[in-house]
């Protein structure tokens, strides 16, 4: 497939890690990384710049480490160190598909990646490698999803990709609620006030002061990335205007 004129010039995708399960209870799926990393490699070859944030969810959630009784904020740092050994991942397997990639760390740890520097993310970019964010914001209480949007907004993107396990937003989970209702497009506040849920509250707020509209749309399928970077396919956009 020949490249396409890209539909965004600079976007973020956020995955949760639970994504990159696959077909595993728990960790890494070496096929479905390595999926993801080719899809970004083309992403890349249309002209676009790309970010990303992935959660830690396959490795250890924050929330539920404190549900079990650990001091959240503790719990919460354990998570940040997930996302730093997906990103590593993630790194590996889009190098080893040919673009060069950085992982940036909002804890420093400059022995296996470099520490977040805005400017320096932005250069990254200007110079078509493509960056990964790790340990979220770098603070305990905030979800890797409000992670997204802030550098969504930092880097001046035109859009938040955020990559699900279903085809969009809809109104119940349609794995478990066969009727549910799919929604096409809606407003940051549709999203707020319905408590729809597809990304924590601080993330909707953050993405709707920045004016930077969210489509959600299935991880799962061949070409789902490329297709949404061209406007097409089956996704949910969130926006001012719903």
């Amino acid at each position: 497939m020949s490249p396409e004129t890209p539909r965004f010039g600079r976007v973020l995708l956020k995955v949760s890690g639970e994504a990159l399960l696959g077909s595993h209870e728990y960790g890494i799926d070496r096929v479905v990384i390595d999926r993801l990393a080719e899809d970004l490699v083309r992403v890349q070859e249309t002209g676009t710049e790309v970010c990303v944030v992935i959660g830690g969810g396959n490795i250890f959630r924050g929330v539920s480490g404190s549900a079990r009784g650990m001091d959240r904020a503790t719990a919460d740092y354990m998570g940040m160190l997930a996302t730093v050994m997906n990103s590593l991942a993630l790194q590996d397997a889009v190098e080893k598909a040919g673009v060069p990639t950085r992982v940036q760390s909002a804890i420093p740890m400059s022995s296996v990646c470099e520490p977040y520097i805005r400017r320096r993310a932005v250069r990254h970019m200007e110079k078509g490698r493509l960056v990964i964010f790790a340990a979220g914001t770098g603070n305990p209480f905030f979800t890797t999803d409000t992670a997204a949007a802030l550098r969504a907004s930092e880097m001046g993107c035109d859009v938040l990709l955020k990559a699900t396990q279903v085809d969009g937003v809809y109104d119940a989970d349609p794995r478990r609620v066969p009727e549910a209702r799919r929604f096409d497009r809606l407003s940051y506040m549709d999203v707020l006030t319905r408590d729809l849920r597809v990304m924590d509250h601080t993330a909707v707020s953050l993405a709707r002061e920045s004016g930077i509209p969210i489509v959600v749309f299935s991880i799962h399928g061949g070409d789902a990335l490329v297709d949404v970077i061209a406007g097409r396919g089956r996704f949910t956009i969130i926006c001012e205007e719903g």
